[in-house]
């Protein structure tokens, strides 16, 4: 089928749906195979409607056609069959066994068996691994979300979940533009044509032989081209619209003041955005209709046809591209639980969420100071009291009102799109870019003199693919401003009172810019100096903010009234009308409401004393939440990106975080940042950017602008400052930001050395198998089990089960696990070679994400086996050469990048058993792998200590580079190397017996540490915890360091007599030859020894973090024995 063919069944599927035909639609997705409405096949699954699941599947994909097929008509048959045998209904599940099942046993006998044998059983719970089946409901969800991940890794539903982008009414609005044309083409077009089919092209009569004057052209929508032929144009107020230019969805506000149309066949496309120049005045303000009749197309069955036209009240949802299934929600998803609580000192006037480190919040505050803050480790990062960078640049009128009146408050802060850039808006006249590295460390980047009074809001855009800053102020300006050298690109000027905040956005292409002032009017702005494409009044007519849902389909505005009214809306952008309002504020709000959307789904306002939580799509109120009390009457809120965290505004100059389920378990893994000292506030750099004024020289001063008083959320309290000078230094002490008061406490810290087994938890896990040393280990992605392989091919798994002292089921050195096997006492046992026995040879495994499978070689084929059954499934890549290294790609789980022996890394399809490609570059075998999502690269590493950069688009050699020697090391480096990426991907941790060291993207070594004091013995392995804060090293001697991994400065040092419950001199020859990260508890780690043991080994129920810093300012502390060289350990910055 053509790519036209195609638009146009999608054009057809999304008329069918605002029609309402909705089984027709689901029809038409499953017999064109375009598009998996993967809501409609949720809701089927959780009806139990196994039938219509399947029908429905097999338009896009049969058992047969791959694994992952395979696998989700295998989860649906199951479910269907053990619903059958829970209801004791024998003689269906039966059949289901033998006409659904069966066909599974080709490809797995022994599992076919397992499931046949469940029907001897009187409850199929007695089976081990459906142990913990519940209910029926529970158990579809469950299901549920594993279909959908296999659905997504399928790659026969690639390009098919998600519905193309593009307008509502998408059909109609082709429809008009053709009814439009063949009329333009008309012989003697008639004013009011009567359109009675579309079965055949329209012409209009002649009337009496005479031709009927063409109707006047609308000075809203400007000048329409002639077709060939030189054929009038029609009245702009024709349901059925002429093309002009690109158009938007923002564009029908411009036409908003003019009378609405009458009943018509075929609803209205919206005019055009952009318009030609000619018509720019009329943009500007438009204020009164005009008297052009409009053109009326009426048909025999508009009535008919009207009620099925979704027009009028707007509370129903319209169906677009990105809307296409509805929101799937719950209360749960919603931040309602207190996880932190911080402490600011000064009244909180903006915050934001960083867009890609979801817990580092910026803050701004009413004494013009600026904090980023860890959320999880309650850590501020970077502290900015506000201070002029160059007084003698500032303009004359920032100079007088600073001189006249020194409160300087921050009105709002912003983080740009990478995160790596942020803004700032004071009070008075300027605007601070800092640049943000993620070591927290702040740069001054600019100083903007940008408007006369308050700047009241900034944003960033991308106008022209280029970053620009966007600012509004009291001067009645809306102004853009280069990012990089801070020259003013654009002002805007049309609003007559302050202007508020601005929007800036984008739709198919077209950028502009939404602006509100604090007269309620709201405008639109293009990047060409036009003038105003919209003149609108928000709810209240006071002051209001604008945001877009996250998908960018979706506007809404918050405002309060001066009487206290507030107003939260849905704009329909395509007529510049108000959709929905949602209601649930109090009568007299006793601020100006702020207000935060979040996953398209939630709205949230604060008001009350309490935040206010609205479905999208509901406008009445959905909860609330007080969030243990302690809030001011209209907090502060905002989400961060991925809507886990809520911050919040309290009255007593702090912060609480709100947070989800996801929320608290991403705060949980931060816990472990923590102080290694006091913080200051990190120091500007030297250099100065110079100050840009961005109004020249200002003759008159007194213009009137807006008093503060007019916008009470924007009010700092009174704060005196005696002189220009060091602003930072001149603050009154009443006012000095202060963090906590333990904080601010100068302490000594001491650098603990665990040598005794009473200081931490360990355990070593029970083994009843004689096997030689681990040579590999992890976690499952669950971390309820720990794999490990040993030097005879022969993997071992332990289990930890659900028990009264561990009702999670989660890994710990509390309780003892099961060393696990099918009940056929089959061993995971990898295939060897004859040539080269399994002890010499390099082993590797990789784990799938859901536990199921495992990838593992010990010289000999690459097996994969169930990790249920222990069963292999499949075997490929035999020897020579043989596999050293494994590694998944990200994006996808058929693609495995293969390290060999022979030097060469293999990228093997494992769909199609195909060699892709062969990468060579090395000169000795691989020893690691690592893929960067973000970088879109894969770096590997080999014994020839070399490491490699390839992209992952043509699979080209980027680059390469051989790690550095430490200073005073005699002779070549040899040996194994190990990589792994940071959580960012950016950031590769490089591990050799000789160091450990931090390389960024380039290849460049950052910082690296090396053995000595009493950490001298070789590294034997090294890894990142799970949250990236630490790195785990492994030593010869069998001591574990804990490195901080920004500064790889060391923590604490565990020696062996702590976790080996031996005497030391019996373990001085045994050490961790690799060590596991747990995958979500950042301060437990599983050590895979020498000897063959598996250590769990966490931090003391007294001390829950490594290298918990404590205080000495107390002498009657119990003492820690510690070794006096390790105060001097630090990392070091790599030699230039």
């Amino acid at each position: 089928m053509s790519s036209l063919s195609r638009e146009l069944v999608f054009l057809i599927l999304q008329f069918l749906d605002e029609e309402k035909f909705k089984e027709t639609v689901h029809k038409l997705e499953q017999e064109s195979g375009f598009f998996f409405n993967m809501k409609h096949f949720e809701d089927q699954v959780q009806a139990g409607e196994w039938d219509e699941v399947e029908k429905y599947l097999c338009g896009f994909t049969k058992v047969e056609d791959n694994r992952y097929s395979m696998k989700i008509f295998f989860e649906i048959r199951k479910q269907k069959y053990l619903e059958a045998l829970d209801r004791h209904d024998r003689a269906k599940a039966v059949e289901i066994l033998v006409k659904d099942l069966k066909v599974f046993a080709s490809f797995n006998e022994e599992l076919f068996k397992e499931i046949t044998q469940l029907l001897t059983l009187e409850n199929f719970r007695q089976n081990e691994q459906l142990s913990k089946y519940g209910d029926t409901k529970s158990a579809r969800n469950i299901m549920l979300m594993e279909l959908k991940k296999l659905i997504e890794a399928n790659p026969l539903f690639r390009d098919k979940l998600t519905f193309p982008p593009f307008k509502n009414s998408r059909l109609r609005t082709l429809i008009n533009q053709s009814l439009n044309w063949q009329h333009q083409l008309c012989k003697n077009p008639r004013p009011n044509p009567d359109i009675k089919t579309l079965f055949t092209d329209h012409t209009c009569a002649p009337n009496n032989g005479a031709r009927a004057p063409p109707p006047t052209n609308s000075s809203i929508v400007g000048p329409i081209p002639k077709p060939a032929g030189g054929f009038p144009p029609i009245g702009s107020h024709s349901p059925f619209q002429p093309v002009v230019s690109p158009s938007s969805a923002i564009a029908g506000w411009m036409s908003s003041t003019n009378p609405s149309l009458p009943h018509a066949a075929v609803a209205a496309a919206p005019p055009s955005l952009v318009q030609p120049p000619t018509a720019a005045q009329y943009l500007k303000h438009p204020r009164t209709p005009t008297s052009v009749p409009g053109m009326d197309y009426q048909s025999n069955d508009t009535e008919h046809l009207m009620k099925r036209i979704r027009t009028g009240q707007s509370d129903e949802v319209s169906f677009s591209g990105a809307t296409h299934p509805p929101n799937i929600y719950s209360q749960d998803d919603l931040p309602r639980t207190v996880a932190r609580t911080l402490s600011q000192g000064s009244n909180v006037m903006s915050m934001d969420f960083h867009p890609q480190q979801q817990t580092i919040l910026l803050v701004g505050t009413n004494v013009g100071e600026i904090a980023i803050w860890e959320v999880g480790s309650r850590e501020r990062l970077a502290h900015k009291p506000f201070k002029v960078w160059d007084v003698s640049a500032c303009s004359m009128p920032l100079q007088t009102a600073l001189m006249k009146d020194a409160i300087i408050s921050v009105n709002r802060c912003i983080w740009g799109p990478d995160g790596s850039i942020l803004g700032v808006a004071f009070s008075k006249h300027i605007v601070q870019i800092y640049t943000y590295s993620p070591t927290g460390e702040l740069r001054q980047h600019l100083e903007i003199d940008a408007h006369i009074g308050g700047v009241n809001d900034i944003a960033f855009a991308h106008p022209n693919k280029q970053l620009c800053i966007v600012t509004c102020g009291d001067d009645k300006t809306i102004k853009v401003w280069d990012a990089v050298a801070g020259r003013r690109q654009y002002i805007f000027e049309g609003h007559e009172t302050p202007v508020y905040s601005v929007c800036p956005h984008y739709k198919e292409n077209i950028q502009f810019i939404f602006s509100t002032a604090i007269d309620g009017k709201i405008k639109a702005w293009l990047y060409d100096c036009l003038g105003s494409r919209v003149d609108y009044d928000a709810p209240g007519l006071w002051c209001t903010t604008m945001s877009y849902s996250a998908d960018g389909t979706r506007l809404f505005s918050c405002g309060t009234s001066k009487e206290g009214d507030s107003h939260l809306v849905e704009w329909n952008e395509s007529e510049g009308a108000i959709k929905r309002k949602y209601s649930g504020f109090r009568k007299r709000s006793l601020g100006v409401v702020q207000f935060d959307t979040t996953r398209n789904r939630f709205l949230a306002a604060g008001d009350e004393f309490m935040i206010k939580f609205w479905d999208m799509d509901n406008t009445n109120l959905l909860t609330t939440a007080e969030a243990e009390g302690g809030l001011p009457a209209s907090p502060r809120l905002r989400f961060n990106k991925e809507g886990s965290l809520l911050a919040v505004t309290t009255s007593d100059n702090g912060i609480k975080i709100l947070a989800n389920t996801d929320g608290q378990r991403l705060v949980r893994m931060l816990e472990s940042r923590t102080f290694e000292g006091t913080r200051g506030p990190s120091e500007p750099i030297n250099t100065k950017p110079p100050i840009v004024n961005a109004l020249g020289p200002v003759g008159n001063v007194s213009t009137a602008l807006a008093s503060p008083l007019d916008r009470p959320d924007r009010i700092p309290p009174q704060v005196s400052i005696v002189s220009l000078g060091p602003m930072d230094s001149s603050r009154t002490p009443d006012v000095k930001p202060r963090v906590t008061e333990e904080v601010d406490k100068v302490k000594s810290w001491r650098l603990p050395d665990i040598v005794d087994s009473a200081q931490l938890k360990a355990l070593r896990l029970p083994d009843t198998m004689t096997t030689g040393k681990v040579v590999r280990l992890i976690y499952t992605n669950s971390g309820l089990a720990v794999l490990a392989l040993a030097s005879n091919a022969v993997h071992k798994l332990w289990k930890w089960q659900r028990t009264e002292r561990n009702p999670s089921g989660k890994s710990t050195a509390s309780v003892a696990p099961q060393l696990w096997q099918p009940t056929n006492g089959t061993l995971m046992t990898n295939d060897v070679s004859d040539a080269n026995p399994a002890e010499e040879s390099a082993a590797c495994i990789a784990l799938s994400k859901n536990d199921s499978y495992v990838m593992s070689a010990s010289g000999g084929k690459v097996s994969l086996f169930n990790m249920m059954t222990f069963k292999v499934m499949t075997t490929f890549m035999p020897p020579p050469p043989a596999a050293t290294f494994l590694a998944f790609h990200p994006q996808d789980n058929n693609i495995i990048a293969i390290g060999m022996e022979d030097t060469t890394i293999q990228i093997y399809n494992v769909r199609i058993d195909e060699v892709k490609t062969k990468l060579k570059g090395h000169q000795k075998r691989i020893t690691g792998l690592a893929f960067s999502q973000t970088l879109n690269i894969l770096v590997s590493s080999a014994a020839d200590v070399q490491l490699c950069v390839w992209s992952t688009d043509g699979w080209e050699k980027r680059k390469s580079k051989f790690i550095q020697a430490p200073a005073g090391r005699s002779g070549p480096l040899v040996g194994e190397t190990k990589v792994q990426f940071h959580n960012d991907q950016i950031h590769l941790l490089v591990v050799h017996e000789s160091q450990i060291a931090i390389y960024d993207s380039k290849l460049e070594c950052m910082r690296s540490w090396y053995p000595r004091d009493a950490l001298s013995t070789p590294i034997s392995t090294a890894i990142y915890s799970c949250d990236g804060l630490l790195v785990y090293t492994g030593f010869c001697d069998g001591a574990v360091g804990v490195f901080d991994a920004d500064s790889l400065r060391l923590r604490c040092r565990i020696a062996s007599s702590a976790y080996i419950p031996s005497s030391p001199a019996s373990s001085s020859s045994v050490c961790p030859m690799v060590i596991a990260a747990h995958p979500s508890e950042p301060n437990q780690i599983a050590l895979g020894m020498s000897d063959g043991a598996v250590h769990v080994v966490e931090p003391s129920d007294t001390e829950p973090k490594w290298g918990g810093l404590l205080p000495q300012e107390n002498g009657n502390l119990p003492s820690i024995p510690s070794n006096s060289a390790l105060n001097s350990q630090s990392s070091e910055q790599p030699p230039r």
